[in-house]
């Protein structure tokens, strides 16, 4: 699909299609009004006529038009004036590509001046609109027998704005938007796979294709040689698959190499059966979306590296299997992790936390300015904040704060939890220096608190998206979250590389 943005104004364009909002109320905007005056009084009659009110999402297209150089006009409701802000404006845009895949409509034309939202600029809403564009096309059919023909025969979007002083920022919000689509579909597309295809090692073929693709280093990290690092906590878990783990190293250099990176650590379960401490069967198939993390990092480094950001940037990927086996730990097993603390492991289904713990500790040769994990962690984070945001926790108030900053950018909310020393206590062990869970009440926090004692040697923080990596239901498949807020705050800490120190 083709993006383009261009200045000017509807009576002057020609096309396949337009598209043109109606507030509620019939009220036109500012292209309806200038449409309706080209064809005399066309489109108020239309309104007039009641068949389009200007209720949120509503459509009605409009074939040949008098007075206008389009084959068709989708007019668009846009719901009450006074009450458009950001959330109508993503739900409109879904509803437009909705719309227009339901035609035979090859070109479109937005006009953004239709679309007023305060405290956003052209360059939000350009970068919004080519994400939901792309968003709208994909579709994971490579598992079937017969492909899905997609109906839709759009190919080309033009975004229209109407001053030419900000088209260059225009271009880049559009540049950036196809970075961060591409990487989320690189996300879905490795979150949907099916577990006995997505495996460790396939994680890490990917890993390595995309450097190859995008001139990044790729190194491998081998079983014998965590070993030889004491890696126990992470290849405690590993030990129960027939699958070997693996521990997965991107580096991208916009910078200098000497510049210190920020690094993110992406949790790679590629199935999670829960371990000797099974899962129930009702929905287990969906714990393929365990290594949701990891592709998240993986998506964000193929973003990074579309844009060519000025950054150095690490991704660590834990990758493995939680299977039950012989061989498997079992509770009450105590194991030593790469920072020599000694973790006894009461329920091996909180699996993510042990395999985390070693790869932040292996981050620290890195020097890293930051570091963000991302997993998910704990269905109590589900609990809390529903399928609607994530859950964010840090050590370091000022990082939080630039991370909820990001994901309110980009459309992509995060939420921030306590990580106060009060919490540690829960984690105490009798048997070991800490325990792998801290029982019933505060599960998203005390497994943050378990990851914050690894941590010490950083700014850090943590992304829970156990609630928002995938969906259920009927729209069953991985979200591509969070791929747009961790795009965003490496944008902004581009721009201000002083900030990361």
């Amino acid at each position: 699909m083709d993006f383009g943005i261009k200045v000017g104004t509807p009576e002057k364009q020609r096309g396949a299609c337009a598209v043109i909002g109606i507030f509620e109320s019939r009220k036109m905007t500012e292209s309806a009004k200038v449409l309706d005056k080209t064809t005399q009084g066309y489109i108020k009659n239309i309104l007039t006529s009641g068949d389009m009110d200007g209720k949120i999402n509503t459509s009605l297209l409009l074939h040949n038009v008098p007075g206008t150089h389009f084959k068709r006009i989708l007019l668009i409701g846009l719901g009450k004036e006074q009450e458009f802000k950001e959330k109508a404006f993503l739900g409109v845009i879904n509803s437009i590509f909705s719309a227009l895949q339901k035609t035979a409509v090859t070109d479109v034309m937005l006009f953004l001046s239709d679309f007023p939202i305060q405290e956003r600029a052209n360059e939000w809403k350009i970068s919004q609109t080519v994400i939901a564009a792309i968003s709208s096309l994909y579709q994971f059919d490579q598992l079937k027998s017969k492909r899905g023909n997609n109906p839709n025969k759009l190919r080309k979007i033009l975004l229209c704005i109407d001053n030419r002083s900000e088209l260059i920022t225009c271009e880049q919000a559009m540049q950036q938007g196809l970075a961060i689509a591409h990487g989320m579909n690189l996300t879905k597309d490795l979150g949907n796979l099916a577990p006995n295809i997505c495996t460790p090692t396939y994680l890490a073929t990917q890993a390595k294709n995309l450097a190859k693709t995008y001139k990044l280093k790729a190194s491998i990290v081998e079983e014998k040689d965590m070993e030889k690092l004491g890696m126990g906590s992470f290849l405690a878990v590993a030990r129960g698959s027939e699958q070997p783990a693996k521990l997965i190293v991107l580096e991208y250099h916009g910078l200098n190499k000497k510049e210190d990176p920020i690094v993110l650590v992406g949790k790679g379960v590629t199935f999670d059966t829960g371990g000797i401490s099974l899962k129930p069967a009702a929905e287990m198939d969906e714990m393929k979306f365990d290594m949701s993390g990891a592709g998240s990092v993986l998506g964000t480094m193929l973003a990074v590296a579309e844009m060519k950001l000025p950054i150095n940037l690490v991704g660590i990927i834990p990758a493995t299997e939680n299977m039950p086996s012989g061989k498997a730990t079992k509770p009450g097993d105590v194991v030593t992790s790469m920072s020599g603390q000694t973790i006894e492991i009461l329920n091996t289904d909180a699996e993510g936390r042990l395999i985390l713990c070693d790869a932040l500790t292996y981050a620290e040769r890195y020097n890293p300015k930051i570091v963000i994990d991302i997993a998910t962690l704990t269905g109590a984070c589900v609990i809390a904040l529903g399928n609607l945001t994530t859950g964010l926790m840090s050590n370091d108030d000022k990082l939080a704060q630039e991370l909820l900053t990001a994901g309110e950018q980009a459309a992509d909310r995060a939420w921030q939890l306590p990580l106060w020393d009060e919490y540690q206590d829960l984690l105490k062990s009798n048997f070991a220096d800490i325990a792998n869970i801290g029982g019933r009440t505060a599960g998203t926090i005390t497994a943050a608190c378990f990851l914050s004692r690894f941590t010490k040697k950083y700014r850090w923080a943590h992304l829970d998206i156990a609630g928002t990596a995938w969906k259920s239901g009927k729209d069953k498949g991985s979200s591509g979250r969070p791929v747009p807020l961790l795009t965003q705050f490496l944008i902004t800490q581009s721009k201000t590389p002083n900030s990361a120190h």
